[in-house]
């Protein structure tokens, strides 16, 4: 292969790839595209998985962006996909970039709306697949007690006062402690 042929970014379903990768790897940086994913590809399409994406020409591009955004037509097998029997459409989809935080998003706030079991541990931020919680998955969630009041004790006393104030607020509670020492 010739220097010409050589490209040192590679843009591929809106992601740029640095030429120097190789395919497998540099085909898992897309968003929802795993390395099982991305050898299917490079065996379904018969190139090279060692070879450096820089390498590719622009009709092997074009054919991994085909297979990349319809793997149902390159039959692909469905439990491959990530997204199957989509519960708004019915179809069977694979998501790919900035489609996975969006469905997952509107997935959780559909359970949400409709106030099923999974919602609510969704709500709390506690785990929802059913996983224990009394000593696991204490990071970050709102499991056990809780103190109350303020995150921070206040200090009592003259704290914020200034420094001339604070000599008459310390003799005012002290003078009138002392006369009722002596009524005793």
């Amino acid at each position: 292969m010739s220097s010409q042929e050589y490209r040192h970014i590679v843009r591929i379903v809106g992601n740029d790839i640095p030429g120097e990768r190789k395919l497998l790897v540099g085909l898992t940086q897309i968003k929802g595209i795993g390395y099982n994913f991305a050898t299917a590809i490079s065996s379904i399409l018969k190139i090279n998985a060692n070879s450096n994406i820089g390498h590719l020409t622009e009709g092997n591009v074009q054919a991994i962006e085909k297979l990349i955004l319809n793997p149902i037509e390159a039959k692909f097998p469905l439990w491959f996909l990530n997204r199957q029997r989509d519960i708004e459409t019915g179809k069977d989809l694979h998501l790919l970039t900035s489609d996975i935080p969006f469905t997952l998003r509107n997935d959780i706030e559909r359970e949400r709306i409709t106030a099923s079991w999974r919602g609510y541990r969704h709500l709390s931020g506690l785990k929802v697949r059913g996983q224990r919680t009394r000593t696991a998955g204490r990071k970050g969630g709102a499991v056990g007690v809780s103190k109350g009041g303020l995150a921070a004790p206040v200090k009592k006393g003259n704290a914020g006062a200034p420094a001339e104030a604070a000599p008459a607020a310390e003799a005012a509670p002290a003078a009138e402690a002392a006369p009722a020492e002596k009524k005793e």
